[in-house]
C-alpha cells in the first residue's frame, strides 16, 4: 500500500549539514505517522526522530535534539530530516519508517512501524 524512497545520504565533514528526503507513495503523508531511525555498523537499529500522523507533535533521540529537525511537506507527499552539527557518530544507515495508526503520540519504538524505506547511507567524516 505504502513505498517510501529515501534520498539525500552521502559523505560529509563533521560540523558540516544534511537534508534527507522520504517520499511516500500510496496514501497521503497527512494520514500516516513518520519516522526516521538509523544503523550504524555493528549496532542495533535506534530511534532518531518521529511525527505525530497529523503533523502537530514531533520528538527526538537525547543524541540529537537540537541538530536534527523533523519536518513535513504536504503537497510534495514528502518527510526531511535537516541534519546539523553532523559528528562521526551520526554515521549510519538511515531509514524512513511509517505506519497509519492514529496514536496520540509519535511512537519511537520500531516495531510499530509498518512500512520502512531501503536505507541511505549518511558518513561523517572527522
Amino acid at each position: 500500500q505504502v513505498q517510501l524512497v529515501e534520498s539525500g545520504g552521502g559523505l560529509v565533514q563533521a560540523g558540516g549539514s544534511l537534508r534527507l528526503s522520504c517520499a511516500a507513495s500510496g496514501r497521503s503523508v497527512t494520514n500516516l505517522a513518520m519516522a526516521w531511525f538509523r544503523q550504524a555498523p555493528g549496532k542495533e537499529r535506534m530511534f532518531v526522530a518521529a511525527i505525530k500522523w497529523d503533523g502537530t507533535m514531533t520528538r527526538y533521540a537525547d543524541s540529537v535534539k537540537g541538530r536534527f529537525t523533523f519536518s513535513r511537506d504536504n503537497a510534495e507527499n514528502t518527510v526531511y530530516l535537516q541534519m546539523d552539527s553532523l559528528q562521526p557518530e551520526d554515521t549510519a544507515v538511515y531509514y524512513c519508517a511509517a505506519h497509519w495508526r492514529r496514536l496520540t503520540t509519535p511512537s519511537a519504538r520500531p516495531g510499530e512501524y509498518i512500512y520502512w524505506g531501503q536505507g541511505t547511507q549518511v558518513t561523517v567524516s572527522s
